[in-house]
């Protein structure tokens, strides 16, 4: 029996990523990264900063996203997201960009905790990547 499943990631511009032959998927999601594998009980769930690895008979790969929903239901696996990046494919002087931008948000003083949250999250994630 195949323990396979099916993913696919979109962003605005277009469908991202579709894969049929996913093992593993971990996801940053607000209660903490989540492992999902053939079969698990039906989730929708926000994510916040971080990176999502994908385990399949193809290779794995990782991905950056900042913002994004996963649901996962009838071993297809959605994943939403605003904005992603190919870990395999940023140069330096992106994940540098991306942690600049990150630091700058971080120094406004009008930002709220929740945002403020996010941004630490993702300046986490970006240092763990330089």
């Amino acid at each position: 029996m195949s323990e396979e499943f099916k993913i696919e990631i979109v962003n605005p511009e277009k469908s991202f990523l579709v894969k049929d032959d996913v093992s593993e998927v971990v996801v940053p999601a607000y209660e903490g990264e989540m492992g999902i594998l053939k079969d698990h009980i039906s989730i929708i769930s926000f994510l916040k900063p971080g990176i999502v690895k994908i385990l399949s008979k193809s290779g794995n790969e990782s991905y950056y996203i900042e913002d994004g929903i996963v649901e996962f239901k009838n071993n297809n696996l959605s994943i939403l997201t605003s904005s992603i990046f190919n870990i395999a494919d940023m140069d330096k002087s992106k994940k540098q960009d991306l942690l600049k931008q990150a630091e700058e948000e971080s120094g406004k003083e009008e930002i709220n905790d929740q945002s403020r949250y996010l941004i630490d999250q993702k300046i986490e994630v970006l240092k763990t990547l330089n």
